[in-house]
Parts: C-alpha cells; sequence; structure tokens
C-alpha cells in the first residue's frame, strides 16, 4: 500500500483515529507523528469549555475531528479536503486527482458519486436535501448520501432538484458536484446519527490500545471516579468491577495490579505551600480543608522552660532526629502519573482522614476512623492523595493528562439531591458545599476566611502543580504548544497566558478554578 494513505473504516476509523478516543489521545499521538501530521489547530468556546463541543483541525491532512465537551470523546470525523485526505477503502482509493474532473466547485475537489457507487460502497437507501436560502437561479443545495457510519455531501443545482426524480439520476447528471466532504460517524445513517452524535455512549474505548483488543489491550480504562467522602474514592471501569481505593490503605501494589503501572514516577516534594501551616485561622491556608495539616512534630515540647547544657545536646539530637526523619518522609513521597486514566496519586506514609460530610448517609461513614492517624511503620507507603484533572482547553496543564469525569456522592442536601459532578460550575458546586459544611466552622469569620481563594500562577516557571504537592514538569512542553482559539476570536499561543487560578478549600477536597469558573483539578486527601 502506498506510503500515506489512511484506511476508512466507517462507522469506526479514519487510519488510527477512531471514534471514541480521548481528545488526550489522539493529539499525544499526532503530536508523536510531526512529519505525517506537521500542524494541528484547536478551537474551544472558551467561556464554556466543557458544555461545548471540541474541534481539532489538521490543514494538512483534510480533516476535523470533533469532540464532545464533557468526556472529550472523539463523536465525528470529517474530510474537508480529499486532495490532502489520502484515503483507502478496502484497497481502493476514495479518491484520485482524475475523479475531480469537470467539478462544478473549484478547490472543491472530491470523489464522484458513480466512483461511491460503483467501486467503493455500492447501492443504499436516498439521502435527505437541504434546499439553498436564497430564490436564486443559479444557488446549490446539498444532497447528503449516507450509508451506515459514513455520509457524503454533494452541492447540487436546486433548480435541477425534483422530490420526484431519483435520486441516482440526479447525482449522476452535471447539475451535481463532486463531493465536497465526508463524515464517518456512529450511526445506521447520518439522518438518524446527528441527534445523539454528541451524548450516545461511544462503542469504543478511550485509549487506542484497546480498540479491538479486548482486556488484552492494557488495564481496564476508568469511566467515571465517584468521591464518596472519608478518603473512599470509588474508580467505575468500562469493564471490570469498580476499584476502591481507600486513602492511608490502599497500597502501591494495589493501585499497579488494578490499574496498571504508572506512565511516570513523580520523585519531585514541593514545601513551599507550608509557610502557610503555621499562620493562624485568620488565613485561609491554615484551614485542613485546603490540605495543608499542621506539623506537630515541629512543635515538640521538651519540658524545662530552663535547660541545661544536656537538655541543649538532647535537644540538639531531638531536632535532629527529627529532620533526618522529614528527610526520609520526603524522599519516600512520590506521585505515580496515570496520564491515560487522568488522575495522579500522591503515595506516602498514611495520613489523616478527612472528615465525613455532615449530610452523608451514616450507613457509608465510619467516623470513627475520623481522629485516628493510621498506625502504619514509615516505610509503608499508601495511597493519600488523588488529582483528578479536566483537561480543560486553554489551561495551563492541558493535554497533560486525559479528562476524568467525577461525582461528589458524599454531599446531598434536603433541598438538592441531585449530585454535584465535573461538568458543573464551580460557583454551583461551592454554593452547594457551602450549605453542608456551614457547621464544620466555629463562625461565619472563619467560614469566609478559610473559603476565600488562593491565587495560583503556573506561569512563572516551577510553580505548584496543586493545592497541595508540585507534579513538576509544565513548564517544560509549554514553548512546544499547539495553537488554541475559541471560536470567531484569533488564534493565541497555549503558553500559559491564561492567567492565574484560583485554590478553593473544603474539608477533604481542593478545588483548582479558572476564570471561566471551569474545574480544572479536584483533589481528594
Amino acid at each position: 500500500m502506498e506510503d500515506g494513505l489512511m484506511q476508512l473504516v466507517p462507522g469506526k476509523s479514519v487510519g488510527f483515529i477512531t471514534l471514541g478516543c480521548s481528545l488526550h489521545e489522539i493529539l499525544t499521538t499526532i503530536k508523536a507523528e510531526v512529519r505525517t501530521f506537521p500542524r494541528f489547530q484547536l478551537y474551544h468556546d472558551e467561556a464554556r469549555p466543557i458544555s461545548s463541543p471540541v474541534h481539532v483541525v489538521l490543514p494538512d491532512n483534510g480533516l476535523r475531528l470533533q469532540f464532545d465537551g464533557p468526556d472529550q470523546r472523539l463523536r465525528l470525523i470529517e474530510v474537508l479536503d480529499f486532495s490532502k485526505a489520502k484515503l483507502v477503502y478496502k484497497d481502493v482509493e476514495v479518491y484520485k486527482p482524475a475523479d475531480g474532473l469537470g467539478n462544478m466547485s473549484p478547490g472543491s475537489l472530491g470523489p464522484r458519486f458513480r466512483h461511491i457507487y460503483d467501486k467503493l460502497l455500492g447501492p443504499t437507501y436516498g439521502g435527505e436535501y437541504i434546499p439553498p436560502s436564497s430564490n436564486d437561479a443559479a444557488a446549490q443545495g446539498v444532497y447528503s448520501l449516507s450509508y451506515p457510519g459514513v455520509a457524503f455531501n454533494f452541492f447540487v443545482q436546486h433548480s435541477a432538484y425534483s422530490p420526484k426524480k431519483d435520486f441516482i439520476s440526479l447525482l449522476s447528471s452535471s447539475a451535481t458536484s463532486c463531493a465536497t466532504s465526508m463524515a464517518v460517524f456512529n450511526g445506521e445513517s447520518w439522518q438518524k446519527a446527528r441527534g445523539t452524535l454528541f451524548s450516545a455512549p461511544p462503542p469504543n474505548p478511550r485509549a487506542l490500545a484497546l480498540s479491538g483488543k479486548g482486556k488484552e489491550g492494557g488495564p481496564d480504562e476508568v469511566e467515571l471516579v465517584k468521591i464518596h467522602g472519608e478518603g473512599r474514592v470509588e474508580l467505575v471501569r468500562r469493564t471490570n468491577p469498580p476499584f476502591w481505593i481507600t486513602l492511608s490503605e490502599t497500597t502501591p501494589q494495589d493501585l499497579i495490579m488494578e490499574l496498571g503501572a504508572p506512565d511516570s514516577i513523580y520523585r519531585k516534594h514541593d514545601h513551599r505551600l507550608s509557610i502557610h501551616k503555621d499562620r493562624r485561622t485568620s488565613d485561609v491556608s491554615d484551614s485542613p480543608a485546603l490540605g495543608l495539616a499542621s506539623d506537630d512534630s515541629l512543635d515538640s515540647d521538651h519540658g524545662s522552660a530552663i535547660g541545661t547544657d544536656d537538655d541543649d545536646e538532647w535537644e540538639d539530637d531531638d531536632d535532629a532526629a527529627l529532620e533526618a526523619q522529614e528527610r526520609e518522609i520526603a524522599a519516600a513521597e512520590h506521585f505515580y502519573n496515570y496520564y491515560h486514566h487522568g488522575f495522579d496519586i500522591l503515595i506516602s506514609q498514611p495520613t489523616q482522614i478527612s472528615p465525613p460530610s455532615p449530610t452523608a448517609d451514616e450507613r457509608e461513614s465510619d467516623s470513627s476512623q475520623n481522629d485516628e492517624l493510621s498506625a502504619q511503620p514509615l516505610n509503608h507507603l499508601t495511597a493519600t492523595k488523588i488529582i483528578f484533572h479536566g483537561n480543560i482547553p486553554g489551561s495551563y496543564q492541558f493535554n497533560r493528562h486525559r479528562r476524568t469525569r467525577w461525582t461528589l456522592e458524599h454531599v446531598p442536601t434536603e433541598e438538592y439531591e441531585d449530585i454535584l459532578n465535573s461538568e458543573m460550575q464551580f460557583g454551583d458546586i461551592a454554593g452547594r458545599l457551602k450549605e453542608v459544611f456551614k457547621d464544620y466552622y466555629e463562625n461565619a469569620e472563619e467560614e469566609r476566611l478559610q473559603q476565600r481563594g488562593m491565587a495560583l500562577n503556573r506561569g512563572w516557571g516551577d510553580s505548584p502543580g496543586s493545592s497541595c504537592e508540585l507534579l513538576g514538569g509544565w513548564e517544560d512542553g509549554s514553548a512546544k504548544r499547539s495553537k488554541f482559539a475559541s471560536p470567531g476570536s484569533a488564534v493565541f499561543e497555549g503558553d500559559g497566558s491564561v492567567g492565574n487560578v484560583e485554590l478553593f478549600g473544603f474539608p477533604g477536597m481542593v478545588f483548582e478554578v479558572l476564570k471561566n469558573g471551569a474545574v480544572s483539578s479536584l483533589t481528594v486527601y
């Protein structure tokens, strides 16, 4: 087969580009194939980055890819320029330059109806005609001819169209142009599929490694994350039963058995936010709601207020031991980075469990563990924090991870029983959480101070990767960012110029929020 040709599989794929794959998977693969895909452009609605579709245009390949906003999965593959797409279907080229001779619309070269009907796909049912908006004699309508999983558009002289006329005769006549575009979708026909194109469950997995390979392609992918509070996280998977992570109990071995080996391990530990540990409740960052627990080991009482030389020696020994212990703990802490799952897990010594939600079901709440630290030896490492990434277009860390969708199962209220989720604006989420945790604070002033936003700028070199820990490396690829744009606006470089984000803390959770109100990441501890 000639180099550069991409295999067309109706209802599934064009080359490696497979319906159902995640935006992160497609972009990562495209960026690795620079010679085949020298450029790409990403378009999104800056005001509604989650609810509106995301478009990826490959101008040198004649393709446009459309992803849904909430799940960021590929829903539609469009061929806009057949001369650049170079497609083959069952060893027959979809378009050769000679096929476009006599085309009515210069610059819109594509396969003619006879080629599609005789050599490619064969007979099909009549399609749909969309008349022009004007009554001009030279106006052209669009005829959409659909097969299962693939459809073609043709320009038709409106004066030549008649509902009584056979569509084969119409499309074979000189009044019809060659195909101007093609769509690959999941469905019996374009007319039936387009209504649920962005909402129906995709038939294929998010990862290319799992497409068509079943369980042999790798660990089962995570469909949804359900957060139950008190360090309990349920990972709902595509085919296997849910996997439960209990913070400060689940071990690294458990994670590898169920989730596979991490894509990378990050060992750098950031202590810069520890400056907030010693501030009193007048400061937002002293609250355990931001995950910055106080370090009691640094405030030990050595007994007498008036020390002797021997006491000073003991103090020095104790301080040295505490410092050595702290270094050992820091050296042992690391992140498991699961880019293909959409989250990072901090592996460290067991820590304090977050408190239960006041509105949580008592049957699912075990408050007895809330006031205790897990009595585990220093070398017993567990999962203690998880950072779930939203992969919001325009955010600084965009395309580092695939998008993870989550729900907060533990914070229902009497007025609202619908579950808070990752697609909601943070203003709506915060309103509900403030109501749920209003009794958690001693007074209104403490609540106000501890729920203020903490500014975070990722564009200044090695900036903290979350409210709790430094993931690092965000700046490494910033110079290679591809272009992003919102519809109708100028294209700009995604170099972190989206500005500051803010961190908002509630018991057991930290939200990273963009200026447009979208939640960029959620840390659970």
